[in-house]
């Protein structure tokens, strides 16, 4: 056990690695940000000193090494518009995107699992067929056009909801929040819906793979045989089975809704590290750009990283599948 925990250590440190290389010399290749921080009427002296004080006049490979030796320490650099350190700019909206990716998590398991048991359970009525024809609009349909209906039907249209915003922030147990508020419920309810569309899709399809495949299994019929109640062997040993596979996709699918929220933060105006990385995009605040991919990178490995020991822990025969291989 402890060498397969070394060894995914080791994959999971290369992967960083190179991924670094990748995310640093992807974003600092394109665009010059020195013209958007210079007044356009600046001399030729003026420019060159803002180059040096950047760093910019190093050759590329040095500011990487000074990126590692940074990133080992805690520092990502320092914005090049707000002048204050790139990780402490991320953490700081960091809270808001946890809550919509959390929140949509929410809403993808307890929409999707029971429509997908219903679905696995009862294949051939229409209400049914009509949640799977339901599902396949929320993997095809664009996720910025879905933000834009909803806010024209629920917020415009209807009212009941505002557009945009995080709403108030209330303390519960000593954590800051808006969903200790009613007004930040309300302003998290469409973000979080748009984003766990695709996530409600996902789990209905998989609760029901997993229940049309567990109904005509040995234990079921087993249970059948032995007269327990439907409802018993449905709650109990069929759910009991099919969770695993369901929890463990809609873990890691928690990586990508924290990775790929910024569509609906910049739609919705949600003040978390999706939008903040889409201001850093267009003013080409480099250090901004490079730490937010690469905390995402960490939280993709860190996830993926958890799931394999968790999986080895349960089932010894991955660890022997890793050594054979």
């Amino acid at each position: 056990m402890t060498v397969f925990v070394i060894r995914r250590m080791l994959q999971a440190l290369l992967v960083v690695f190179l991924m670094s290389l990748i995310v640093f010399f992807g974003v600092n290749i394109v665009g010059d940000p020195v013209y958007m921080l210079v007044s356009p009427d600046a001399d030729q002296a003026d420019i060159q000193a803002t180059i040096e004080r950047l760093g910019l006049d190093r050759p590329i490979w040095e500011q990487y090494m000074l990126f590692l030796k940074g990133a080992a320490q805690g520092d990502l650099g320092k914005s090049f518009i707000f002048g204050e350190p790139a990780l402490k700019l991320i953490l700081h909206h960091m809270p808001a995107t946890m809550e919509l990716a959390f929140t949509a998590l929410f809403l993808a398991v307890a929409i999707g699992i029971p429509l997908g048991l219903y679905a696995g359970l009862y294949p051939d009525s229409k209400v049914s067929k009509g949640i799977m024809a339901t599902s396949i609009l929320g993997f095809s349909l664009p996720t910025f056009w879905v933000g834009l209906m909803l806010i024209i039907l629920f917020a415009v249209e209807l009212g009941w909801v505002p557009a945009t915003g995080r709403g108030d922030i209330g303390t519960f147990l000593g954590i800051r929040s808006s969903l200790f508020t009613a007004d930040g419920l309300s302003h998290i309810f469409l973000p979080a819906l748009n984003l766990a569309l695709l996530k409600i899709s996902l789990a209905i399809r998989l609760t029901r793979a997993g229940v049309r495949e567990a109904m005509g299994q040995d234990y079921v019929k087993y249970a059948r045989a032995k007269g327990l109640s439907t409802r018993r062997i449905i709650f109990v040993h069929v759910m009991k089975n099919i969770m695993i596979p369901v929890v463990t996709v809609m873990g890691l699918e928690f990586g990508s809704l924290i990775g790929f929220s910024v569509v609906t933060e910049t739609i919705f105006a949600w003040p978390g590290m999706g939008k903040l990385l889409i201001d850093a995009i267009l003013q080409l605040d480099r250090p901004v750009v490079v730490a937010y991919l690469m905390i995402i990178v960490l939280f993709f490995v860190l996830i993926n990283l958890i799931v394999d020991i968790v999986y080895s822990l349960l089932d010894p025969r991955v660890r022997l599948q890793d050594q054979g291989a």
